[in-house]
């Protein structure tokens, strides 16, 4: 680009201490020496088993999850430090000796799996105490990368597990001995080294590296270009940008606050300059970039661990969110472009954008997520698709120089692939405890009792309780972690009222989501805030409100489940989404008070009232819903044309 840097625009120093500071997963220890080639060939190592069990190394599920387990609790005790104040040049003593017994605890599936499978139920006091060990460097491993909130769920659950006896009420449970819970914890596959962790072993890691090898490539900064050569001139362009960029990034992005950070860093001072305020400018790059996760392919690693949990087919997960995902960013598009009209803003001069003609010449980049796609939908493996996508990268990347990857580049994306895991790692291993107290008591279906017992068995009522249990679940907690928990818990009250599972992992998975942007625990918002040098909250706030869309669509999936392509015609969903689309239109005039003109208070109510009409189900809604939208957009083009015809006579 032809302009000069942004005084605001923030160097890599800052943006990795914003992303310390509100990611957690990527705040890694910065060795030097032998230690930091030590940990460099532990980390390619991971990788590298991942590659072998994924192609031709065949081993039981016990065996690969332990393995996985393995490598994650021994690179998160080296990479990630007791306390954010601990030094972040070395490793303490205890570190080493916690990482040893993370890879020990692992390995010992490994060394002990014949007599494990032959003492099924009797098990010795050696078992317990490595069963025991394990569940506590799994928590503190999460404390370390995750964070607190899960923890403490996952610590409340076990206490509930042998606790609750003692609690009233529909919630009272027998309880379990310490030995039967560790039991079920580490040697079966209903707990840590359940379902969540086998998807982390299996098809997220692979997913991850592939987006290593994108980041190695360029296709990360490639795609702020091309959101630049498409939207840059538009009325509020850099916002636009914003919405289109954290779009394409959410197809390999695993994390809202990462997002946040890379894109928002170029993005949040572009709009500042051309006139947006802070909080506004902070909330579309926030809102943006938790969108981000909803949209296929990967979801945040959710459309794999949904697929096994209702038993679906990936691409199934995949088809399903495409539509809501469009309506999502369809949704903040139409607002930007109000906020926009409503105050003037400009879109990029010619001399600020890029050349197009450069940026379109490397539309190539792009052929790997064709790849994955293309792969997933002919019903190619999940397994298959990510390996099929990371050899293309490297192959698209051969094109040019600057993109071609030579060994060290390849072994570079090895070792920052696997460090992306470890997140994952630690989410699915702490979720899996959840997973497992909720197998062992049936807490699941206590908690959905409650709910509909709560709401009186009527399904609006069951809706709004499981919406707040789930933002309230997700706050503080990464995208995967947040769906088995939210899913878990809070899913099957809707589907007790007859609702296709589907349509309540969807709606669960949605609220858990924009937990991210949503006051007081909005960690994306806080980012973005702390990019913007705006108010946290008040970016909350704004976030929330332009993220609107992600209220509603969750509704939709329930009384409308067409619009996930569930037992639908291609016409049926086709009309779902044109009057849906229409619908988020009014909503988002209505809430910016703007269509084309400015909107006095009474008639933003009615636009944003007939805009829901349309996204609620049914002949008479909708007649109504697009009669009123009508309505005010004819006597708005009048009045606007009177006005335009006056000031010109």
């Amino acid at each position: 680009m032809a302009e000069q840097k942004d005084p605001e625009t923030m160097n890599q120093a800052e943006i990795q201490k914003l992303i310390s500071e509100y990611d957690r997963e990527s705040s890694f220890r910065e060795v030097s020496g032998a230690v930091r080639w030590f940990v460099t060939l532990f980390a390619i190592a991971f990788t590298l088993y991942q590659l072998s069990i994924s192609t031709f190394l065949l081993v039981p599920d016990q065996i690969a999850r332990a393995v996985h387990l393995a490598f994650g609790l021994g690179l998160i005790f080296l990479l990630f430090p007791f306390r954010k104040v601990t030094s972040r040049h070395s490793i303490p003593i205890w570190d080493w000796i916690l990482a040893l017994l993370g890879v020990g605890v692992g390995l010992y599936w490994l060394i002990e799996y014949e007599g494990l499978v032959q003492r099924v139920g009797d098990y010795t006091n050696t078992d317990f105490i490595i069963g025991g060990l394990t569940i506590l460097l799994v928590m503190e491993a999460a404390r370390r990368v995750v964070g607190w909130p899960i923890v403490i769920i996952a610590g409340t659950f076990l206490l509930y597990a042998l606790y609750g006896k003692y609690l009233p009420g529909f919630f009272t449970y027998r309880g379990v001995t310490i030995e039967r819970l560790i039991s079920h914890m580490y040697y079966t596959t209903e707990g840590i080294l359940g379902v969540p962790l086998g998807v982390s072993a299996s098809f997220i890691f692979l997913f991850i590296l592939f987006g290593a090898f994108l980041e190695k490539t360029g296709v990360g900064d490639y795609f702020n270009d091309l959101a630049l050569a498409i939207a840059g001139k538009r009325i509020g362009g850099p916002a636009k940008v914003t919405v289109f960029s954290s779009a394409l990034q959410g197809t390999i992005s695993g994390s809202s606050v990462a997002n946040v950070v890379q894109s928002g860093a170029f993005t949040i001072p572009l709009m500042k300059r051309l006139g947006y305020r802070s909080e506004f400018a902070a909330g579309v790059e926030a809102s943006s970039s938790t969108g981000g996760q909803i949209m296929p392919p990967i979801m945040g690693a959710a459309a794999f661990l949904m697929a096994e949990f209702i038993g679906v087919p990936y691409w199934d997960i995949a088809k399903a969110a495409a539509i809501p995902a469009i309506l999502f960013f369809a949704g903040i598009w139409m607002m930007v472009h109000f906020e926009a009209r409503k105050t003037g803003l400009r879109g990029l001069t010619e001399e600020e954008m890029p050349n197009r003609k450069e940026v379109f010449k490397k539309i190539y980049l792009l052929l790997p997520i064709v790849v994955i796609i293309v792969a997933s939908s002919v019903g190619v493996t999940p397994i298959r698709s990510a390996l099929y996508g990371i050899v293309s990268t490297v192959f698209v990347g051969a094109f040019r120089k600057e993109t071609r990857m030579s060994l060290k580049d390849i072994l570079i994306a090895f070792e920052n692939g696997a460090k992306a895991a470890l997140g994952v790692v630690a989410a699915t291993a702490c979720a899996g405890i959840i997973v497992g107290v909720v197998t062992l008591t049936g807490l699941g279906l206590k908690f959905a009792n409650g709910l509909l017992d709560l709401a009186g068995g009527l399904i609006i009522p069951t809706l709004i309780l499981t919406m707040i249990a789930s933002l309230i679940l997700g706050m503080g907690v990464p995208t995967t972690a947040n769906y088995i928990i939210t899913s878990t818990i809070a899913a099957p009250a809707i589907i007790a009222l007859g609702y296709p599972a589907l349509s309540a992992h969807m709606f669960t998975f949605y609220f858990g989501i924009v937990a991210d942007i949503t006051p007081p625990v909005a960690l994306a918002a806080f980012a973005a805030s702390g990019i913007a040098r705006s108010k946290p909250i008040r970016t909350g706030v704004e976030s929330t409100r332009l993220s609107i869309s992600a209220f509603i669509i969750p509704y939709i999936f329930v009384f409308a489940p067409e619009i996930l392509l569930v037992d639908t015609t291609f016409g049926e969903a086709t009309w779902m989404f044109v009057k849906a689309f229409i619908g988020m239109l009014g909503v988002s005039a209505g809430l910016i008070g703007f269509w084309l003109r400015r909107m006095p208070g009474w008639e933003r109510i009615i636009t944003v009232a007939a805009g829901l009409l349309l996204i609620v189900p049914g002949l008479l809604t909708d007649i109504i819903g697009l009669g009123t939208l009508a309505l005010v957009l004819l006597v708005q083009y009048l009045q606007t044309r009177n006005k335009e015809a006056g000031i010109n006579n």
